[in-house]
């Protein structure tokens, strides 16, 4: 049996911004918009949120002249919206009260359940969009995968860090920032 051809409906960041408002989605649901298409996000266990925020008090350090964003939406072109877990964004809170960023300095995405979601669909977005620099923090594998030098849609540069590495970000090179202390804790049984 044929299986007929069916185009799926790309939504434009417009689009999806007006069913927000409009009360399409749930109050308490978690989505975003790539590249037309609607995602459910993942629930968050502990281990996404101990990262997130190992991450986010490690960047504050790194950038305290900066406005780090977390998970909030960055304007990517007409058709994606994503909410990278943190983004370090030009300028302060304030310069954002009327629209969301277009850009940010580095995007950091906190996977476990989402990871291939993050790898496969959202690091390729932030390339397209010329973020210079995406980390991807996979908490099962214990590693930062480091996306650089984006070129046509592409990054060019991915290098893997294990716990015992340290990261300098491109746009703070004189910082160290220890892999180690991006991962959670590894949990213990309870007796």
């Amino acid at each position: 049996m044929a299986v007929a051809a069916v185009d799926v409906h790309r939504w434009t960041r417009e689009e999806y911004e007006r069913m927000a408002a409009e009360g399409y989605f749930a109050p308490d649901s978690r989505v975003e918009l790539i590249e037309g298409v609607v995602y459910d996000m993942s629930p968050q266990n502990s281990a996404h949120t101990s990262g997130l925020h190992r991450g986010l008090r490690l960047l504050n350090a790194v950038f305290a002249d900066a406005y780090i964003r977390v998970q909030s939406p960055l304007a990517l072109g007409e058709a994606s919206e994503p909410e990278p877990d943190l983004a370090v964004v030009p300028g302060r809170l304030e310069d954002y009260e009327g629209a969301h960023p277009t850009t940010a300095r580095l995007v950091v995405e906190v996977a476990d359940s989402s990871l291939a979601h993050d790898r496969l669909r959202k690091i390729p977005v932030y390339a397209r969009h010329g973020i210079p620099e995406a980390w991807l923090l996979d908490l099962k594998a214990r590693r930062l995968e480091v996306h650089r030098d984006p070129l046509d849609g592409v990054y060019r540069t991915r290098r893997v860090l294990r716990a015992g590495a340290a990261v300098s970000p491109l746009a703070r090179p004189e910082a160290r920032i220890a892999v180690a202390d991006l991962l959670p804790a590894v949990a213990k049984p309870v007796p």
